[in-house]
């Protein structure tokens, strides 16, 4: 009758189970900067590059979908003409493709 009474007595976990949730959890972060943030980082680098690389006759693409040709390239902005005697003054960052890429494809 006595044992009713009393709680049992549970074993002390061992290391894995007591560090099991901290490894999985490690390993979910490990897994999605292999995943996910590592390649954008990429992108972005290049990207970035490709931005920084642009010169004066370059066909481009923007954000908006407006197809131009470099005119003058500032320190955060570009001038494109779009078409004629059109220009837009438009941001660097803005700038999402290479027109000649897209065209050999």
């Amino acid at each position: 009758m006595i044992q009713f009474l009393q709680a049992p007595v549970q074993p002390q976990p061992g290391f894995m189970q007591q560090y099991s949730f901290i490894i999985m959890i490690g390993l979910m972060v490990l897994a999605m900067w292999l995943l996910m943030w590592r390649p954008e980082a990429k992108r972005r680098k290049q990207m970035q590059a490709f931005r920084d690389g642009l010169k004066k006759g370059d066909k481009i693409i923007t954000a908006g979908g407006i197809y131009g040709v470099v005119k003058e390239v500032k320190e955060t902005t570009l001038l494109i003409e779009v078409d004629g005697d059109v220009t837009l003054r438009i941001d660097k960052n803005m700038v999402v493709a290479d027109n000649s890429d897209l065209q050999k494809r």
